[in-house]
């Protein structure tokens, strides 16, 4: 058995990178935080070194933190009777910047995420990289380690505004060329800013602030403990037991 197999890829993590890395393991997937500083040098070091030889990157996304943890749905109250969908707060889906939702325990809103395959190890992680200013969310190109994953940070940026510093060809690749602000991120109004016809007196294409749509509440999917899952996940577990 091998060094590699002896150890958790946390645990040779923890070893190589030291307080470089926060590591976490949740349902056995495990995720390193960095600062951007540090990405290229350790992005490196995962992609060339023997203990770890990701040589692929798979996905790489954008994601916003603005309001996460924070439910404008009451999701939590399960009865016999059904399942609450009741709305609270005030002004419920709409806030400007300066009344936007603050975590706290996250002062940093916008960050990118990596996933890395490791085909010699058969092991994957997740890396997470935190912008410093979320006016100007920016972090450094992964282009020269991963090649494929050029359209992917372009896609990040169309839709979250984050900057990947060293990109060849930073563009938008999802939305129009003239198209204001980015779709994805928390605080975009989810009707958008403008809607486009085909005016037949000018004969032409023309944007205009949104009248067709009603603005509304986005619904979030959650994820909660479901009596029958529970009950399949027992009796899986007896026949386990009994075989």
């Amino acid at each position: 058995m091998t060094d590699t197999q002896k150890t958790s890829l946390a645990e040779r993590l923890a070893a190589r990178f030291g307080d470089t890395l926060k590591i976490s393991v949740v349902r056995n997937e495990t995720t390193a935080e960095l600062a951007a500083a540090d990405l290229l040098a350790v992005a490196t070091a995962l992609r060339d070194e023997p203990g770890f030889r990701f040589g692929e990157l798979v996905d790489l996304c954008g994601v916003d933190y603005l309001g996460y943890g924070q439910n404008e749905w009451d999701t939590s109250d399960v009865s016999w009777t059904g399942f609450s969908r009741g709305v609270e707060g005030e002004a419920v889906g709409r806030f400007d910047w300066a009344d936007r939702p603050r975590d706290v325990n996250r002062p940093r809103r916008f960050a990118s995420v990596m996933h890395l395959l490791s085909i010699e190890h058969n092991q994957r992680l997740r890396l997470r990289v935190f912008c410093e200013d979320d006016s100007l969310p920016l972090v450094p190109s992964v282009c020269g380690i991963w090649p494929g994953v050029n359209w992917f940070e372009r896609e990040s940026f169309d839709l979250y505004g984050i900057i990947y510093d060293g990109h060849p060809d930073l563009r938008r690749i999802l939305t129009d060329y003239g198209f204001v602000g980015h779709p994805f991120r928390k605080d975009f109004p989810l009707i958008g800013n403008v809607e486009v016809r085909y005016d037949p007196e000018q004969q032409r294409v023309v944007y205009e602030p949104v009248t067709s749509v009603v603005p509304r509440v986005l619904v979030p999917r959650v994820i909660r403990d479901d009596a029958d899952l529970m009950q399949a996940k027992a009796e899986a577990a007896d026949d386990w037991r009994r075989n």
